[in-house]
């Protein structure tokens, strides 16, 4: 399509970054960059085709043939742009893009996922509603709209109506709603913004109200929504927007249809810059599941864990007994074949770009207590509209024997290692877990035989673990049995209550990672090489485990300093991706990233003052 003659008044799109903000509804997501522009949107859900796939291929690709890709995107355009101020309403999920021009004129563009109560039941319906209007002066500006399917490989095919443009692909159809001239979208004709204009891009279905209407309703009953959502929310006294924005994201993260958690919303964001280190996060991992569930606990927020348990339950079920893969579809899918599309040039350029993930073949023994630790708080907690009982403790039991079978077992290791097996030490402590808390759990449901069972083999567990696991050498808990390589995930030993904080083999191991893991605040997974070299990016879930540990042993002022840290590495937005460079102090990895999120809410609850030191 050619562009009209003034179009060089408009700049070019950003750079892609992760300077992104991200809205959602529990059933799909969309991210969106400083400047108002739908980067990445995966339909009708998490894992889908991304109609809008810039984020991945930020320019036109090399391939020229009906093979390559186009950049799919949804811009609104402000003339001769100057700068952009972006935010959320306090307490909500509805973003909102400022754009000012040279002159000083500007718009502002609010993004959001209707997500609302209605007729007994959350109305989450696949649309994303953009409303754009003018704050200051007479802005010109333009509507940039670039449906892609088949992961870029295929133009929609377009056709009109009255009020709305429909995009038709072999497999979905989408359909644009909006009040603005139906001409200036499809030829991208710059206007001046005299009024407010709506669009909705969502199912090929007609609305029952006005365009207006609709999106003025859906605005103020979503926001409502998330209002009512965070005012619920058990929050510490210090860093409570921090801790409300983490709150909000890992809900974002929840399909609820089914109750799955993705670990972040985008694939193959390179863990640092050019490094292979590209992987689809987008579906269930166990482990990454667990850790939201129990951050939302400690809210209060309990609502997620009702949805997971559903979703945790039918696989346990479809296991019987056996082996549980270390994540899965989030409906359920067991196979999830990992391939590479080569038409995509990657995140600035930086691919692969991979659908799938391989690690569903993985052996991960981990996986078994996290299945009884997200799990665990249903059988305790008398809020629950549906707490576990006998029943669920008889399913959880063959996770926990299975656990007993495989706790020494080598596997791939919560860090997924390709072509490498160890017993590892996180694993086996995560089977021990499995152990002890299935004997509370029995002695809860008055099973003193079984909480007998589970007690001894947790026991046996533990003796073994920390004879096997401590290197005399390092003066550490080491990542394997018999190994002596340092792993930051035996820093679990304390967030499970596998050991005393203040045990002295625990603080010696504390000292040691700082020693060799920690390039400042920062914290990286482990030493050893992996299948493609010595890691170079810190990985924040592992410095935000730190600051729990130092905050544990008594250390409280340090974990605050590399709290802070933290705190200043998140966008512009209170987000954080799976990494950050030590040097730059940029992010990298899936985005936005639970583990990340996740360890915001726990180090706040961790350190903050109590109220009643306030008021």
């Amino acid at each position: 399509m050619t562009a009209p003659p003034d179009a060089a008044r408009f700049a070019p799109p950003a750079e892609p970054s992760l300077s992104m903000g991200v809205i959602g509804n529990c059933a799909f997501s969309a991210l969106i960059d400083a400047r108002a522009r739908i980067v990445w949107c995966c339909l009708p859900r998490f894992d889908g085709d991304p109609v809008f796939n810039a984020l991945l291929q930020p320019g036109i690709a090399k391939d020229t043939s009906p093979a390559g890709a186009s950049p799919g995107a949804f811009a609104i355009e402000i003339e001769d742009f100057a700068e952009s101020r972006q935010f959320y309403d306090p307490n909500t999920a509805v973003l909102r893009t400022q754009l000012f021009d040279k002159s000083g004129h500007g718009i502002e563009v609010t993004d959001f996922a209707p997500r609302f109560h209605s007729r007994a039941r959350v109305f989450r319906p696949m649309t994303l509603v953009r409303r754009v209007r003018p704050i200051q002066g007479a802005p010109r500006i333009r509507v940039v709209l670039d449906v892609r399917f088949d992961w870029g490989r295929r133009e929609p095919l377009i056709t009109q109506g009255s009020n709305h443009l429909r995009y038709v692909g072999h497999e979905l159809t989408l359909r644009l709603n909006t009040d603005a001239p139906l001409s200036h979208v499809l030829s991208r004709q710059p206007f001046v913004l005299a009024r407010e204009y709506n669009f909705l891009l969502g199912a090929d279905e007609s609305l029952s109200d006005g365009i207006a209407d609709t999106a003025r309703l859906f605005e103020l009953e979503t926001l409502a929504y998330w209002r009512q959502w965070s005012q619920r929310l058990s929050i510490p006294l210090e860093w409570q927007e921090a801790v409300i924005r983490a709150a909000i994201t890992l809900k974002l993260s929840l399909f609820e249809d089914t109750g799955a958690i993705v670990a972040a919303m985008t694939t193959s964001i390179p863990e640092a810059p050019d490094s292979q280190r590209n992987w689809d996060y987008r579906y269930c991992w166990l482990r990454d599941a667990f850790f939201v569930v129990r951050a939302l606990n400690s809210l209060s927020e309990v609502g997620t864990m009702e949805d997971y348990l559903g979703w945790l339950g039918n696989v346990v079920v479809q296991a019987r007994g056996g082996h549980i893969q270390p994540l899965y579809g989030i409906g359920l899918e067991r196979e999830l074949p990992e391939v590479v599309m080569e038409h995509l040039a990657g995140y600035r350029g930086m691919g692969p770009v991979r659908v799938g993930n391989q690690a569903q073949q993985h052996f991960q023994h981990d996986v078994y207590g996290n299945v009884v630790l997200g799990a665990a708080q249903a059988f305790h907690d008398h809020r629950l509209l549906h707490r576990a009982g006998l029943a669920q403790f008889k399913r959880l039991e063959e996770v926990g024997e299975q656990a007993i079978r495989t706790y020494d077992k080598p596997d791939a290791g919560m860090w997924e290692l390709r072509s490498r097996a160890r017993v590892h030490t996180s694993s086996a402590l995560m089977c021990w877990a499995a152990c002890d808390r299935l004997a509370k759990i029995a002695e809860v449901l008055a099973q003193k035989r079984r909480a007998t069972h589970w007690r001894g083999h947790a026991r046996r567990m533990r003796e073994r673990i920390l004879r096997e696991a401590w290197s005399e050498e390092r003066q550490a808990f080491a990542e394997s049995f018999g190994g002596r390589s340092l792993d930051a995930s035996v820093l679990l030993m304390t967030e499970v209550g596998f050991i005393d904080p203040k045990d002295p083999r625990f603080i010696a191991t504390v000292d040691a990672l700082e020693t060799h893991l920690c390039d400042g605040p920062y914290m990286r997974r482990y030493e050893a090489p992996d299948d493609f070299g010595k890691p170079e990016t810190a990985f924040n879930i592992c410095t935000f485990w730190r600051v729990d540990a130092l905050a544990r042993i008594g250390r409280k002022e340090q974990a605050r300093e590399i709290f802070s840290t933290m705190l200043a590495a998140r966008n512009h937005l209170g987000l954080l991706s799976e990494d950050t460079h030590p040097v730059t102090g940029e992010m990298w990895g899936n985005f936005p990233q639970t583990y990340s999120m996740v360890g915001i809410i726990n180090a706040a609850v961790r350190l903050s003052a109590p109220w009643d030191s306030q008021i």
